[in-house]
């Protein structure tokens, strides 16, 4: 019988699925990597999230291991190439947590610019700072979109009521762009200069490094938002700060960091910047999606050879 470990919380229909397929099946949440290299070896897949991180050393002690599967999208917490040389698959979860992540995108476009969080902590605390709000409209303004997959759809789907103009920076939009008519694909230069709101929904540069500097933030409005619910290198949190600083754009919402947990960050207590804990893709109903798919994709490689949506 197939054993699989289940290393993150996630829905405990993913359990349900592989006892139901007569796959052994072993939740064991919260490991450090020398707990996990000591019981790896038994198991011929593992089921992550984002907090476990299945280093080269995991992989090496992991002498049974045949899939690895990421209950989400990114597999930034995976050492994919050493799965690889090792003849493992990684699978993900395309688009399960998409609907979640979008949502969450344009609630921190829409809370940076009616200052939601300002006005609630200061009412709070018995501050009536009336006078102090002012907000944004999104009407008649540009939105930027960088990246085009699951979620950038989904985003551009939800603003479609807004009477906005649609930016989007793609190279896969071309053979489809049919069937968006209400986006323009542009360059990643004209995007970023004609934007009021530049919202990020691609994947981590392959050399790892970010997609904008300081230089990018000289050809923004200085009336600008940036809105990174993607990935936490895409952007360099120091030239975000300086640029929020020196007032080159006007704020910033950040989801993801470059080193999770952020207990330590230079955007920490920057005014201009509304900050969540890698939420994005928190929420009920995307946990159930996301674990059903991780759970029914590893049960079908493991009882019938079948691969699906590999890494």
């Amino acid at each position: 019988m197939p054993k699989v470990l289940i290393s993150d919380s996630m829905s405990n229909v993913a359990q349900k699925i592989f006892e139901k397929n007569k796959i052994s099946v072993d939740v064991k949440t919260g490991l450090s990597e020398e707990e996990i290299i000591k019981i790896i070896s038994e198991c011929d897949g593992i089921v992550v999230r984002s907090a476990t991180k299945v280093t080269k050393n995991i992989i090496l002690a992991a002498k049974n291991l045949k899939v690895i599967g990421r209950a989400g999208a990114g597999v930034d917490n995976i050492d994919v190439i050493v799965a690889k040389e090792n003849n493992m698959i990684v699978v993900n979860t395309p688009g399960g947590n998409a609907n979640a992540t979008a949502e969450h995108a344009f609630a921190l476009i829409m809370s940076v610019l009616r200052k939601i969080p300002f006005a609630n902590e200061t009412t709070h605390k018995g501050q009536w700072e009336k006078k102090n709000i002012k907000g944004t409209e999104l009407s008649k303004k540009t939105l930027g979109i960088v990246g085009f997959g699951n979620v950038g759809v989904r985003l551009s789907n939800l603003v479609k009521g807004f009477d906005m103009e649609i930016l989007v920076n793609s190279k896969s939009l071309e053979s489809r762009k049919n069937d968006y008519p209400h986006v323009k694909n542009v360059s990643f230069d004209e995007l970023i200069s004609k934007s009021d709101i530049i919202s990020f929904h691609c994947k981590s540069t392959s050399d790892g490094k970010p997609l904008i500097n300081k230089e990018h933030y000289k050809k923004m409005k200085p009336t600008a938002y940036i809105i990174n619910a993607a990935r936490g290198n895409i952007i360099d949190e120091k030239d975000l700060n300086d640029a929020l600083n020196e007032n080159l754009i006007a704020g910033a919402a950040v989801d993801v960091f470059s080193k999770e947990p952020a207990k330590e960050n230079i955007l920490f207590n920057n005014p201009k910047v509304i900050l969540t804990p890698h939420i994005a893709a928190s929420t009920t109903e995307a946990s159930i999606v996301v674990a059903e798919m991780a759970a029914n994709q590893i049960s079908d490689f493991l009882l019938n050879g079948v691969k699906k949506n590999t890494v």
